[in-house]
């Protein structure tokens, strides 16, 4: 098959061989480091978001709650709870688009209120952090009724004494609170015990999605280099050899028939202009060989 083809045609397969193959390993090994880019630039997300949750539970526990204790025998206030405050907050920021689809959750296995129930796959996470104290955060991809999403923890341990008050023994915490919750959880937590974990969640999608973007653009980009580069090779090969070649081919078939008058042209010292110099040797060379047997036949018919 291929032998029936022109040269022009057999480098332009040739070459787009190489573009389907080179694009299809560059897809493979982009998509590879795409994702996890995409996944880094999320989580650097999701911990600054983390970040800024704790930083309003720091601020809630040592400015609001102190402030406020006093007036908790008469009427209990959820805006001194460190996560109602963060929770709060972090409902605010996901009015904003580019927060929209993150989730906050203060997972936690033995909660006051039952909105922060971890469930069990929550659970594993809190247990794992208890045993291994030296895991600071933990991240993944985790299936639920509504699709599949990516999710980072960091644990949260107690680590105030003043929260204790509320989440001591039952009997020491403020009676307003006991009215609200009851007392069937978020009791008997202990000084620096990890309790809960702080959880920032989105749908994989955004992460798969983000992660495509970027692979369109570069494959496209990857794509218009390869084709640039057939292009100029297919442009470079019909100026240099091609064109050349045909020149040489039809002068070199003129010659064949007789008319010497023609002449082989060397316009460059390469490989095609060594061959037109060559064919012009040649030529020279039969054209001296034809003079010299029209001479000897001429000596013998005169004789």
């Amino acid at each position: 098959m291929l032998k029936n083809l022109k040269l022009k045609q057999k480098f332009t397969i040739l070459l787009l061989l190489i573009l389907v193959v080179g694009v299809s390993f560059s897809g493979i090994t982009l998509a590879t480091l795409l994702n996890q880019n995409a996944k880094d630039e999320i989580t650097a997300k999701a911990l600054s978001l983390i970040d800024t949750m704790s930083s309003v539970r720091e601020y809630t526990i040592t400015q609001i709650t102190p402030e406020l204790t006093d007036d908790l025998t008469t009427k209990f206030l959820p805006q001194t709870v460190a996560a109602y405050s963060a929770r709060e907050v972090f409902e605010i920021l996901r009015r904003r688009a580019e927060y929209r689809d993150f989730f906050y959750k203060e997972a936690t296995l033995n909660p006051t209120n039952l909105r922060d129930k971890a469930d069990s796959f929550e659970t594993r996470i809190v247990e794992g952090f208890r045993k291994n104290k030296n895991s600071k955060q933990v991240s993944g991809f985790r299936s639920l009724p509504g699709g599949d999403v990516f999710y980072i923890a960091r644990p949260l341990a107690v680590t105030k004494e003043s929260c204790l008050v509320c989440h001591g023994a039952p009997d020491a915490a403020p009676k307003t609170m006991i009215e609200r919750y009851g007392t069937a959880g978020g009791f008997n937590w202990h000084l620096n015990e990890i309790v809960s974990a702080q959880i920032v969640s989105l749908p994989a999608s955004r992460v798969i999605e983000k992660a495509n973007q970027s692979l369109f653009i570069m494959v496209g980009l990857v794509s218009a280099l390869f084709v640039a580069v057939i292009f100029l090779v297919n442009f470079f090969l019909n100026r240099e050899v091609v064109v050349p070649l045909k020149r040489i081919t039809r002068v070199a078939e003129e010659v064949s028939t007789g008319h010497m008058d023609v002449d082989f042209e060397q316009l460059t010292n390469d490989e095609i202009g060594n061959l037109a110099k060559a064919f012009k040797r040649m030529k020279l060379s039969l054209d001296m060989a034809m003079k010299r047997i029209k001479r000897t036949y001429g000596n013998t018919g005169s004789t």
